[in-house]
């Protein structure tokens, strides 16, 4: 059985595409592109899909990630064609490769967000951005299943910077663009509960509602404050192999690990 891992993205108006509006979306991709995927045993067997940490309903992401298991060696890059091929425009399906290490759920320890703040002047958001790294703590609440969930938004929080303004912006409305890397905690720490925080400590509230979009998401590197490409181990992997003894390229190892 192979393992391929996916890297894909929701843009534009299929940001409001559900979790389980995906999931349906990308089976019928599978099958209209004769992927031989692995079932699951049982009375009613599921591909073997394997999600990691998909983003809210309403944001956009260029880095959501998914493992699929096969009964038939396929080249990714092919397969990643063929799936992004049978897509809807906007869930794009951008990477690929071969599954040859284990854990990448493990490897997925922070993200990179940003939020646009149309209508908020530049200066009003570098403020509140300061006013919110100086606090030691801002609680922010959370309506969950069993009611209203008061935590700490600033302690998952490693960077958040104000941007310059962009020059594709026209200076009639202010636009403030916000850069987020946060850690990925229990409970987790969205981007909404962040602007709930600079509300909190800054009083800083958006006219309209902002537009969320992950850039990344990774192993958080702690010596370089950066998030690093979950596949890049796999790559490695591959690479390796691939110079050790060409002819087992395009064999994972037994036992390559699942999302």
């Amino acid at each position: 059985m192979q393992r391929i891992r996916l890297r894909y993205t929701k843009r534009g108006r299929l940001r409001f595409t559900s979790h389980r509006d995906f999931q349906r979306a990308f089976e019928r991709a599978l099958r209209r592109s004769e992927v031989p995927m692995a079932y699951s045993a049982g009375f009613t067997p599921h591909p073997k899909v394997s999600y990691a940490n998909a983003a809210p309903t309403g944001t956009g992401s260029e880095a959501e990630f998914l493992e699929i298991a096969l009964t038939e060696a396929r080249d990714p890059d092919t397969l990643r064609a063929l799936l992004d091929a049978s897509m809807p425009d906007g869930l794009d399906v951008v990477d690929a490769v071969e599954a040859r290490t284990s854990g990448l759920a493990d490897r997925l320890t922070a993200s990179v967000w940003e939020m646009r703040l149309d209508g908020v002047a530049a200066e009003d958001a570098e403020k509140a951005v300061v006013a919110f790294m100086d606090a030691e703590t801002v609680e922010v609440q959370r309506r969950a299943k069993n009611g209203v969930r008061t935590f700490d938004a600033r302690a998952a929080v490693v960077g958040l910077q104000a941007l310059d303004p962009q020059p594709d912006r026209s200076g009639d409305r202010p636009c403030a663009i916000l850069r987020l890397v946060v850690r990925h905690v229990t409970p987790a720490v969205r981007p909404d509960d962040v602007l709930s925080g600079l509300r909190a400590v800054a009083d800083l509230t958006p006219p309209v509602p902002a537009a969320v979009t992950r850039l990344a998401q990774g192993l958080f590197d702690e010596e370089s404050g950066t998030v690093t490409d979950p596949l890049a181990p796999d790559r490695e992997a591959a690479l390796a192999v691939t110079t050790a003894d060409p002819a087992a390229a395009a064999t994972a190892p037994e036992g390559a690990g699942s999302a």
